[in-house]
């Protein structure tokens, strides 16, 4: 942190003075660590005069600041900003022509393979019947899809994103059975099902005492898992075991939840309520489900690593969970909903609301830390171009819910999808 220190002037402030120096600074300060007082000090600083100098700067200028002061730099899918960022690149005075061109070549080129791919996953979706048959559930397909763009764009990933784009919806359907539909013992009987069941194989008269769309929806999913086995090439079939596995351990979360509302239990603890949140979330399945349809890269070594929730699949977890408490507690709390992390730290401390929403931003942070840590860190062993699927998870998920719960409210998408999924750039000949 030596380096920094440069920038301080001996009261407490920073030698950036432009808007320009203090939105890099502000922006760089953000791949922070613990313990690294000076960067918390000098975002502090830097958000402060980024916030009164905004009104006063131009405007390209005053949107760069104010997106940061939304999410910084570091934080943001830059594939979600491409077409702003060429578009910004051509009103440069400094502009190369042939050098826009092939920008927006690239950027027409991907849309139309990212085109084909959501094709497949909408035909997908439509065999699922979730319209006609399970009317409960959330309709996303194409919201989930743009989600994975972000973790991975590169026509090169093809199929992972096809996988993961099935494996999100999936974990969706999951969701609204257990949120929105089952009672407890119907939620206890499907848990069993998927729990006894090889995801492979599967006896239908095992759920025969399950409403029929509960029943519908099972065999649609393990129909699914069949399809993702029949991607992948025979050496990579094995990623599907760790897959089952971390899909059992999901739904013995959401049915625990369900039991917990029942009971009207609140974890006594944010602690307590982590231990069964960190993977109730859906990120742990979806830090696994990430690599399964990637190259020979990710391999049966790193599928262990993955599964045995290391550290940074952890703070990615808990970035999703404390995110999501944050911008949905006040709309889950008008139906009954299981207790939030908001609820278990008002419990713990006997603080009010507004005091545990800003201690459960600030552990947010410290989980951004913790992420930061393990992705800057040497010691890492994995592969970064793997690690950065992590880090790119994460960055979606601060997307999705930095302001509100968009993937649950999606007409705030329909912009941004439009832009990256259908408008193509237009290259004078």
């Amino acid at each position: 942190m030596d380096v920094f220190l440069r920038f301080k002037d001996g009261k407490g402030g920073f030698f950036a003075s432009s808007p320009v120096e203090l939105l890099n600074l502000y922006n760089a300060a953000h791949l922070r660590t613990h313990g690294e007082k000076i960067l918390d000090e000098a975002i502090q600083f830097t958000r402060k005069h980024l916030e009164e100098t905004l009104p006063y700067v131009e405007i390209s200028l005053a949107r760069e600041i104010k997106y940061a002061l939304e999410i910084p730099l570091a934080r943001r899918v830059r594939i979600y900003e491409s077409k702003y960022l060429i578009s910004a690149y051509e009103q440069d005075a400094t502009v190369n022509e042939k050098v826009l061109q092939l920008a927006k070549l690239n950027s027409n080129i991907m849309q139309l393979q990212h085109q084909r791919e959501l094709k497949i996953v909408t035909s997908w979706w439509k065999d699922v019947q979730i319209e006609s048959r399970l009317p409960f559930a959330r309709d996303r397909i194409t919201e989930c899809y743009f989600w994975i763009v972000g973790v991975y764009f590169e026509p090169s990933n093809s199929r992972a994103r096809i996988i993961m784009t099935m494996i999100i919806a999936i974990v969706t359907l999951l969701d609204d059975i257990y949120d929105s539909y089952g009672t407890s013992e119907e939620c206890e009987l499907f848990t069993k099902c998927i729990e006894r069941t090889t995801m492979q194989s599967w006896d239908p008269m095992m759920s025969h005492n399950l409403p029929e769309c509960m029943q519908f929806a099972l065999g649609r999913i393990f129909d699914s898992y069949q399809n993702i086995v029949n991607m992948l090439h025979q050496d990579e079939k094995y990623r599907m075991t760790y897959l089952k596995n971390i899909t059992k351990d999901l739904v013995r979360c959401y049915n625990t939840e369900v039991k917990m509302l029942e009971r009207g239990y609140i974890p006594e603890s944010v602690e307590e309520h982590l231990q069964l949140s960190l993977r109730s979330g859906g990120c742990f399945l979806l830090s696994c489900a990430c690599f399964v349809g990637m190259d020979g890269m990710a391999t049966n070594e790193f599928f262990d690593w993955i599964s045995s929730l290391p550290k940074m699949v952890q703070a990615l977890c808990k970035v999703l969970r404390l995110l999501d408490d944050l911008q949905s507690y006040e709309r889950e709390k008008l139906t009954p909903h299981v207790a939030s992390t908001i609820d278990s730290y008002m419990k713990e401390h006997n603080v009010s609301r507004e005091v545990a929403r800003e201690k459960i931003h600030e552990l947010k942070e410290d989980s951004w830390k913790d992420l930061n840590d393990e992705w800057l860190s040497p010691d890492n062993t994995q592969p970064k171009q793997l690690l950065e699927r992590i880090f790119n998870i994460t960055r979606t998920m601060e997307f999705m819910y930095n302001k509100d719960e968009i993937f649950t409210n999606c007409e705030h998408l329909e912009d941004t999808i439009c832009s990256l999924l259908v408008e193509p750039l237009t290259i004078p000949i």
